[in-house]
């Protein structure tokens, strides 16, 4: 491997950790809002505020698939550029683009749904308990 090629990697490396990062920090702020709105719910007993949860959480599903199926296409990339005779320094990801780096194959990916599905799934348990 030359020292081209290892730069590019690099360079591809970066936006792969970017990406994850990304994710992470969006994964904490749906917990951290989810929760504050729970506060505010228990504090009013007002059920409005847990109505209002689903919004962000679906909204950072909706980014954190985005985030995820971004790195997925880099990830390809850096297969690519990795098994590539030549380096070009490219980092349009459609060259190697798999099927599997969609959005709505990240979006239904099995950490999404048990992730955010179980977000979902705590709000929608908290509605039932407001509504007895």
């Amino acid at each position: 491997m030359d020292e081209d090629q290892r730069k590019h990697l690099e360079l591809i490396q970066a936006v792969i950790t970017r990406m994850a990062g990304n994710s992470f920090l969006i994964r904490g702020w749906s917990v951290t809002l989810v929760s504050a709105l729970f506060a505010l719910a228990a504090k009013d007993a007002e059920r409005a505020f847990v109505v209002v949860s689903y919004f962000p959480c679906v909204m950072f599903w909706c980014l954190d698939a985005y985030y995820l199926s971004q790195e997925r296409k880099f990830r390809s990339l850096y297969e690519a550029a990795r098994k590539a005779p030549s380096t070009d320094f490219g980092m349009n990801t459609k060259v190697a683009e798999q099927p599997r780096d969609t959005w709505s194959s990240a979006f239904l990916s099995t950490t999404m749904l048990i992730f955010h599905g179980a977000i979902i799934a705590v709000i929608s348990l908290v509605m039932w308990k407001l509504a007895r």
